[in-house]
């Protein structure tokens, strides 16, 4: 089996389940840390001649992340590609299943059964929060409907107040933003780098929370860790 990954979290969770089928990963793939597989471009971009040349039985993306006529195009070359949807924990879940299935892994991996008990078991929020979770500036846009790091946030007791958009990912103009009155600013690092000096500067007055993308929106052995390191970085907001 020989298997690209065109999703970030998707390659860890591949690379520490079945390393040896993994054969080639985007660029911004970087876990695990001493990740050793060629390099395929951009999850936006990514080089289909580059992927066709390494003669993979499986590609695994994603429909958020990737990009459809990418996808069609390594269809079209005859190669399988195993499309994922993410828009809540549970499905995260299922999902990574699936690939895990995919990629000929002989046995669910421990991390994946830690995770899910971690977040099955997770006790109830002592209060409830709302937030604006911006995902890029210039311009400036949040987390709306159905989006995986919603639910994650949700978990957690922070409820983000562009949940009932009709757009999963809206541009919202700052002063909108402001006017909102969120108890707290999530800024998470990915896929804009928010800052301690590049994000909050914008929210005069309330606490923003610099939070881990990886924790906010991978789905992979992160998972096990998420609820916690988000709960450390909501509590420091607040300080």
């Amino acid at each position: 089996m020989r298997v690209v990954s065109l999703v970030p979290s998707l390659t860890e969770a591949v690379a520490v389940s079945a390393p040896a089928v993994l054969v080639g990963a985007t660029d911004w793939c970087s876990h695990p840390a001493d990740l050793d597989v060629t390099r395929i471009g951009g999850t936006k971009n990514p080089k289909v001649e580059r992927i066709l040349a390494l003669a993979p039985d499986l590609v695994i993306a994603n429909e958020e992340e990737n990009r459809e006529p990418d996808l069609a195009a390594l269809r079209a070359a005859g190669i399988e590609v195993l499309v994922t949807e993410v828009r809540d924990v549970p499905q995260a879940f299922r999902e990574l299943d699936r690939v895990l299935d995919a990629c000929g892994a002989t046995a669910r991996p421990r991390w994946l059964d830690e995770a899910e008990q971690t977040w099955s078991s997770l006790p109830p929020p002592d209060r409830r929060t709302t937030a604006v979770v911006p995902i890029w500036r210039r311009p400036w846009m949040v987390l709306g409907r159905d989006t995986f790091a919603g639910d994650v946030l949700a978990r957690l007791g922070v409820d983000h107040l562009y949940a009932t958009h009709e757009d999963r990912y809206p541009r919202v103009p700052l002063d909108e933003l402001r006017a909102a009155a969120p108890d707290v600013v999530v800024l998470p690092d990915e896929p804009y780098r928010f800052t301690a000096d590049d994000g909050p500067e914008a929210f005069p007055g309330v606490p923003c929370a610099l939070v881990s993308g990886r924790h906010l929106t991978w789905y992979g052995p992160s998972l096990a860790e998420a609820p916690r390191a988000l709960a450390r970085a909501l509590r420091a907001a607040h300080r």
